[in-house]
């Protein structure tokens, strides 16, 4: 999954396309297809509605589309793993998560999307590609929670790794924790490794980070000496109750029409627990300290799930039986756009579906129309 693009791979088969510009909603296609790409499946994708853009995460390259469904550039050469993303519209960029976990790093990659421009881009050559350190992940991943004196590694079936984190992967912008408007923070949600054998991981945990001030910690990548220039802590750290997954939040995203915090996963296992795939979190809705279950003498801050959606009777867990978790990214209005990951001649392509909310805890999501398009962009 973490191997290196072929440099010239595609180059010869897909035209470059002229920049959009000041695209609205009514510009947006009801499908749109990534490419197909030697790599590993798609990850996330971010939007920039006014602009133009689609961008997808392949884990090991990052591709940018116009709306026309026209390929405009590509960003390769890392070997880590390259997460969700999303575009902060107060700085044009783009945010991803960023893992190497052999050697305990990981970063918000910062890549200046406005530059990208062509196929191919090798991230450690250009200045379009910068990353941000988090040590509070790091610690929480590296923690040696059986007190043998050592760290077990990348492996889910230990004790270590506090919470179960296995390191991040949903990121989004959005309201500070328990506000509907505001400053947006970028908001990094765990993965959790999905053993089954432990209760203290049954928590999605999710940092908060004004990133105002990132420009002083934004540092190339150099993956043979990973860097360690980040801030020392994040704004707030909170904790919502699903019962395990598989990995924790793979897709983050706020919605701003909902006021709420979407959060798509990978089923978990725990049979005590419904498994649901979307969960969603209300933005004024206040973190409140209380008792971690399953994590013995601790408190934590916790956000209730939402009151909607399907409900367990047993646990009290509300969410969807929703495929939220390759790719979410609310554009407006009601609508949203949801990834579907496909292997073709063994390599990955990402088709994406505009979708419209509709408050029905059966299906959340149905395909949005022409009409519906044309409605919510008068």
């Amino acid at each position: 999954m973490k191997t290196r693009l072929p440099l010239l791979m595609a180059c010869a088969l897909l035209a470059i396309a002229p920049p959009a510009i000041s695209a609205t909603l009514a510009d947006l296609p009801l499908k749109q297809n990534g490419g197909t790409w030697a790599s590993g499946h798609v990850q996330g994708i971010a939007v920039d509605v006014k602009g133009g853009y689609v961008y997808y995460s392949f884990t090991n390259l990052l591709a940018k589309y116009d709306l026309k469904g026209n390929l405009v550039g590509t960003l390769v050469g890392w070997t880590g793993h390259l997460g969700d993303l999303d575009f902060n519209p107060a700085d044009s960029k783009v945010y991803g998560s960023l893992e190497y976990k052999k050697d305990k790093a990981f970063y918000i990659a910062v890549i200046d999307v406005a530059r990208l421009d062509k196929v191919g881009v090798e991230a450690s050559a250009s200045e379009i590609f910068r990353t941000v350190y988090l040590p509070e992940v790091a610690r929480d991943y590296a923690a040696d929670m059986d007190g043998d004196g050592k760290f077990d590694g990348d492996i889910g079936k230990t004790a270590d790794h506090r919470y179960g984190c296995s390191g991040i992967d949903g990121v989004s912008f959005g309201p500070a924790f328990g506000k509907a408007d505001g400053p947006r923070y970028l908001t990094v949600a765990y993965g959790i490794y999905g053993n089954t054998e432990r209760a203290d991981n049954d928590h999605q945990v999710l940092l908060q980070y004004d990133v105002a001030d990132w420009a002083k910690y934004a540092s190339p990548l150099t993956e043979a000496a990973p860097h360690h220039n980040g801030p020392a802590a994040p704004t707030a750290k909170v904790f919502v109750r699903t019962g395990n997954t598989s990995y924790g939040v793979q897709n983050l995203a706020y919605d701003e029409a909902q006021k709420r915090w979407l959060m798509g996963v990978y089923l978990g296992k725990k049979t005590s627990f419904p498994n649901y795939g979307l969960f969603a979190v209300e933005a004024q809705a206040k973190p409140v300290t209380a008792d971690l279950v399953g994590v013995p003498g601790e408190k934590g801050q916790l956000l209730a799930l939402a009151d909607d959606g399907l409900k367990d009777p047993a646990t009290g867990v509300r969410g969807w039986n929703q495929k939220a978790d390759v790719g979410l990214q609310p554009v407006g209005n009601g609508l949203a756009y949801l990834a579907v990951n496909t292997k073709v001649d063994g390599k990955q392509t990402a088709d994406l579906t505009l979708m419209r909310w509709t408050g029905d805890a059966a299906a959340p999501f149905v395909p949005a129309t022409a009409e519906d398009v044309a409605k919510v962009a008068r």
